[in-house]
């Protein structure tokens, strides 16, 4: 299998990093020089990835492209390339549409993936939309997939994949007040990142029971995890939680 990445940035890098963590058969992987430090770094440590700042020449070596640019990138760069009916193509965009994709590349075999960074260690969801055989072929090593045929659906799954970057702060801010009474900092960030790495693994082991049951079980009453909850809701932070969900949403379907 010979891949190319048009764009090679933080989310191409881990996919890559997850490949050679994996058993799939790569026989050669083309990345674009878009982002230099990213790509040499690639090139260095992975003897079958080779840069190229020609991106027609990544879609023509390649049997499958993936599309790793932003949007607005995207809208000028692609419609300059040439995409051949026999090529593979993966679209990591988030906001451009599949129809509005295909017109643009003069492609209909495309699909529409929704990886994450930990596929870098090959761990979370991989939403794909249509299902697609040569995508299924790829990120079934590196995840798990949840395939969707309804893309007004999988941009609700966009939506959700806006949380990291939240999800990280609420850990840095953990780990600072720890710092600030008084703890080391390697002891706080150890002790803050397995609380999470528990906490997710436990709900990934009773997410059978559903989550609303995890909140309740998780509370005594009077208790520290009640009074937090409670001073949280008090706030409207859940409140500001789910609007936020709801105009990335919204940005999505546009």
């Amino acid at each position: 299998m010979i891949i190319g990445f048009i764009g090679t940035g933080k989310i191409a890098s881990s996919i890559i990093y997850g490949i050679f963590k994996s058993k799939i058969k790569i026989k050669k992987i083309y990345i674009s020089s878009r982002n230099r430090n990213i790509a040499k770094k690639l090139s260095k440590k992975f003897k079958t990835v080779e840069i190229s700042s020609n991106n027609q020449k990544i879609i023509n070596l390649s049997s499958t492209i993936i599309l790793c640019v932003t949007p607005v990138v995207g809208r000028k760069l692609l419609p300059k390339l040439k995409f051949p009916k026999n090529k593979n193509i993966i679209s990591l965009i988030s906001t451009m549409k599949l129809n509005d994709l295909r017109k643009i590349i003069k492609c209909k075999n495309v699909c529409k993936a929704i990886p994450l960074p930990p596929i870098e260690n090959r761990l979370g969801p991989i939403i794909l939309n249509p299902s697609n055989k040569n995508a299924k072929k790829i990120f079934s090593y590196l995840g798990k997939i949840i395939e969707i045929k309804d893309e007004k659906i999988s941009q609700s799954f966009w939506a959700t994949s806006s949380l990291m970057a939240a999800y990280y702060e609420i850990l840095n801010l953990s780990t600072n007040w720890l710092v600030k009474k008084g703890l080391n900092k390697k002891i706080a960030t150890f002790y803050i990142s397995e609380l999470f790495f528990a906490l997710s693994k436990d709900a990934v082991n009773k997410r059978s029971f559903g989550f609303k049951k995890l909140v309740a079980e998780s509370q005594t009453p009077k208790g520290l995890n009640m009074q937090v909850l409670k001073e949280l809701k008090k706030t409207k932070f859940y409140d500001k939680f789910i609007l936020a969900l709801n105009n990335v949403h919204k940005r999505m379907r546009k």
